[in-house]
């Protein structure tokens, strides 16, 4: 097995602690309103949303990937923390053990957010992760980012 690690950054003039609970918090509800073209739903399969609980991403028809279901490690709302693997659906394949996630939002100057991000994928034996598949699932993930992050421009009393 090799393990695959990724970090990314990205800014936003929108406060961390919003952020965090419309992208993290409330995501299964909120995503799907905004992305229905991404995302078709969000279900709660195990658990109440928070650390221990099991959710399944399901993708719309006419989308190469039917769903995924990931494991939340952990949901902190006070440090702004979120860690979670990815343990079933199409995206692993068969050469993909799991896939894990840490996401920190933290305060700038400014009164914006950093958010943070190291991604792990755990290969199965020899198998290498192309640059184009990590590129296109960073895509998809900075997508949704910027979604919620529009939202609440135009919104500024939501998740206030």
């Amino acid at each position: 097995m090799g393990v695959s690690t990724y970090t990314d950054e990205q800014t936003s003039p929108v406060a961390p602690s919003r952020i965090f609970k419309a992208s993290i918090v409330d995501s299964h509800n909120l995503i799907p309103k905004l992305m229905p073209q991404a995302i078709k739903s969000i279900d709660i399969v195990q658990g109440n949303g928070g650390t221990g609980s099991i959710k399944q991403i399901n993708f719309p028809e006419g989308s190469s990937l039917k769903s995924i279901k990931y494991y939340i490690d952990e949901l902190n709302e006070e440090t702004l923390t979120y860690k979670y693997t990815l343990v079933e659906g199409d995206a692993l394949l068969d050469q993909l053990e799991k896939i894990t996630y840490e996401v920190k939002f933290e305060k700038t100057a400014e009164g914006g957010s950093i958010s943070k991000v190291t991604s792990k994928y755990y290969t199965v034996g020899d198998f290498k992760m192309k640059e184009e598949e990590i590129k296109a699932g960073k895509e998809r993930v900075l997508a949704m980012y910027k979604a919620v992050e529009a939202y609440l421009i135009q919104n500024p009393q939501a998740y206030a």
